[in-house]
Parts: structure tokens; sequence; C-alpha cells
């Protein structure tokens, strides 16, 4: 017999490696095929032969769960050869070898093997009715004890399973957040570098001050956003609300936008603050991109965000970029709820947050 233990892994862990000591423990129960060697009428080189067997089953079977695991398969086979050369001295007594060879198999015998090897393992006693005499304990000890490192085994072999889908779905949603983030970025930089760059068209001729200022400032702006796509594909990108609030008036101005800020940074939740700067980010690009409005009203308070405009209003669609910022606020425990349709005369964006 023997104990159960984890099935062979890449990961050796301190039981893996150790499990043999545990293993070895259960050898003492070899003493009962020992006992039928040394009572039979064997000669006593016969004996010797057959105890010598006996103990290579037993450095076999230790071998294949410390230093020969990659070998199982042909560890499984060694030992029904071994046993089954037990035969001619004890017979069927050398039944009572399958503990071992049923608990190996189930727990170290490699797949897709495993399952047919303790299948065999398990039926082997059954050759026992040859001899009319079917011993009980195998119904009340051996089966049970093959039985449970076979469920142990596919247990394992599950939980394997279930801890590569929890690691594919969290690099799902990693990659997901990087999209929102470069999304977010590049949305937001693009915009405003194409806004800017109209601006410096036509001021071109009337005013080249103004317009040279206008392509150093396209170029500042360049320079930042690949920043922050190198540091948000690194994951190491934090809006900052400060700094959107600060930007937001000079970005609008460039697109003919009045901006009117009611609140300040200091009357929002810190816990929150990174997450409304990027709300806020999103919400001014697409007034930009889409609104065609005049003025924009930022209203901040501990409760959350609120961005409004007196442009067109928004598409029913649900975009890539409001799609982000929904996930986000979900994601916060909050609420995101923008109201106003095309033609009605303006968007509303308001984030709610416990």
């Amino acid at each position: 017999m023997t104990t159960c233990a984890a099935p062979t892994d890449p990961v050796r862990s301190p039981w893996e490696r150790f499990g043999w000591v545990v293993a070895a423990i259960w050898l003492v129960f070899l003493a009962y095929p020992v006992g039928e060697v040394l009572q039979t009428d064997a000669s006593v080189p016969a004996q010797v032969l057959t105890l010598t067997l006996i103990a290579a089953y037993a450095g076999v079977y230790l071998l294949g769960w410390a230093v020969w695991r990659p070998h199982a398969l042909a560890i499984w086979v060694a030992m029904i050869a071994l046993g089954a050369a037990t035969v001619p001295v004890i017979g069927i007594e050398s039944i009572g070898l399958t503990p071992y060879l049923g608990a190996f198999s189930a727990l170290m015998v490699p797949a897709p093997w495993w399952k047919a090897t303790t299948v065999v393992s398990a039926l082997l006693p059954v050759l026992s009715l040859v001899d009319g005499d079917f011993p009980a304990f195998f119904f009340l000890m051996v089966w049970p004890i093959i039985g449970f490192c076979a469920a142990m085994r596919v247990f394992s072999e599950l939980d394997g399973r279930a801890d590569a889908a929890r690691a594919e779905l969290a690099l799902v949603a990693e990659r997901d957040r990087v999209a929102r983030d470069v999304h977010d970025v590049l949305g937001h930089s693009l915009t405003v570098l194409s806004i800017k760059a109209e601006l410096a068209s036509r001021l071109i001729e009337v005013d080249p001050e103004r317009a040279r200022a206008e392509l150093t400032s396209i170029q500042e702006t360049a320079r930042q956003a690949l920043a922050e796509v190198r540091s948000t594909v690194g994951g190491l990108r934090a809006a900052s609300l400060e700094a959107e609030l600060a930007a937001a008036p000079r970005m609008l101005a460039d697109a003919g936008i009045e901006t009117r800020v009611v609140g300040t940074v200091a009357d929002t939740d810190p816990r929150h603050r990174t997450l409304l700067a990027w709300v806020l980010r999103e919400s001014l690009t697409n007034v930009v991109r889409h609104a065609r409005a005049s003025t924009v009203s930022i209203e901040l308070s501990p409760q959350g965000l609120v961005v409004a405009d007196d442009g067109v209003g928004c598409s029913a669609a649900e975009g890539n970029g409001r799609r982000g910022m929904r996930e986000r606020v979900l994601a916060s425990g909050g609420t995101l709820d923008v109201t106003g349709s095309t033609g009605s005369g303006g968007t509303r964006v308001q984030v709610l947050l416990p």
C-alpha cells in the first residue's frame, strides 16, 4: 500500500520531493508477502530469490517516487513483472503487492496512460477467483485506497485546469486594461495634436509667432504622448486629476470651446481621483471630436464628476471610449450615466462613486 501524493508536476513542491519518505512507511505491509514466502515449502534458494524479488519490487517502487519519476510508466511495468515473478513461490498471494501498484499508477504514471494502468492494477486482484478465495480486505481497504488516489489525481488535474483558466482570464483582463489605457492616451493626445495642427495651419499666414508656438506645443504634446504610451504599456502610468483639470481649458480653448469649472480637486474623494482623471480625459476628447459644442461645464464633488456640453448630443451607439469609461467606473463600484441623444442640444456625463 502507499499514501496518496500529488501527480508529477513541473514545479517540485516539498511534498513531491519527499513524498517517497511517506510512501516508504507503507512498505511495512510487505511483511505479509514476506511471511507467505517464509511459510511455503519452497526450497531455500527459491525463497531467497523470491525475497530478493520483493526487495527489488520495493526498491523500484521507491525509486519511482523519487529519482525515476519521469519513467513512471516503465516503473509500473517493472513492478508488474517483479510481482508476477513471485507467483511460482507464493502463488495467488502475490496479489498482496497490487495496492502499491494501483496507488503508484494513479498518482505517478503520466497521462493519458494512468487511467488504463490504474484500471488494470485494480482488476488484478480478481485473478484470486481462480483459486476460489477472494480476500475480503480488498473490498475494505485496497480498492478504496486505489479509488481515493485516482480521485485525487482527477481533482489535481481539474485544479490545474482551473488555474490555467484563471491565468488566461487574468491575461485577458490585463490586455483589456492596457487596451483601454492606450486608447485613452492615444485618443486624447491625437485629438489635441489634430486641433493644434489645424490651428497652426490657420495662423501661419496671419500670426506666424502664434503658429510657431502651436507647432512647439505639438512637439511637446507628441513627446508626452509617446512617454505616456510607453509607461502605460509597462503598467506604470497613473492618470492625474490635477494635470487633466489644468490641461482641459487649454485643449478646449484650442478647439474654440469655453470651459467652466465648478469645484476643485480637493472636493473629490482621493480614492477615486485616478478614475475621475480617466473619465474627464475621455469625456473631453469626445466633446472635441464629436460634440461641436461652444461651452463645457466640469463639476467636481465628493460624489464624483459631471461633464456637460451644449453640443449636438451623443450617438446611441457606445464606442470603445465610452465602454472603457463604463467598465472602469463599474469596477470601482460606481455608476456612469450618459444622457443626451443626437440633436438634443448637449451631452451630460455623470459619474457617481461610493
